[in-house]
């Protein structure tokens, strides 16, 4: 029986998509010479990891002078890139909660910059519980932060359905018996939370 839902909030909730905002501000050319010479994900996993939000993204900025201003924007223009929110989910998460089932977040998420989102998001706040990968000193998908999780909730992970859109993050978290759903849009995750006795069609739209 599934006793909580786990939402991961990148592409779940809200749409993360740096490449895309890159496109718009410097041309697909220039974006893909960037990403080609500079880690810029990795950069991202340091955030998630625990580091600090301003100072990992302009250390990294200061050693490629010539991507200096485009690397900045990372932090700057951060929201630009978390947006827009994926409406749908957003209503499927408070429709879970609404008939009384734990709505918990998962989140590969810096400190910095999960602290400024919620500023900008009020659902961010409304989580009976937040896993926040940069509090957690450790990203999906390792089985550490799920670790963490389990044992944060005392629930047994076949009591978890977890929906996240990277597959790895999927396949980390059946490893360990979690009830999961590859997210590839709010259509499909309403389908399953209707098919699975959590939600009735009307409360799923």
């Amino acid at each position: 029986m599934i006793e909580a839902v786990v939402f991961d909030i990148g592409n779940v909730l809200i749409e993360w998509q740096p490449e895309r905002f890159y496109d718009a501000k410097i041309g697909p050319e220039a974006r893909r010479a960037m990403f080609a010479e500079v880690d810029l994900h990795g950069m991202n996993d340091a955030v998630d990891r625990g580091g600090d939000f301003k100072g990992t993204i302009y250390d990294t900025a200061e050693g490629y002078p010539h991507w200096r201003n485009e690397i900045q924007l990372w932090y700057t223009n951060w929201i630009d890139m978390a947006c827009p929110v994926i409406s749908r989910s957003v209503r499927l998460m408070r429709a879970l909660r609404a008939k009384g089932m734990p709505v918990f977040a998962l989140t590969n998420f810096g400190i910095g910059s999960f602290a400024y989102a919620r500023t900008q998001y009020d659902f961010l706040n409304e989580f009976d519980r937040a896993w926040v990968s940069g509090h957690m000193g450790v990203i999906k998908p390792d089985p550490r932060i799920y670790e963490l999780a389990e044992a944060d909730c005392a629930l047994p992970p076949a009591a978890l359905l977890f929906a996240d859109d990277r597959a790895e993050n999927i396949a980390a978290a059946a490893a360990r018996g979690w009830q999961v759903h590859h997210f590839t849009g709010p259509e499909g995750w309403a389908a399953r939370l209707v098919a699975e006795g959590l939600l009735n069609e009307r409360e799923a739209e």
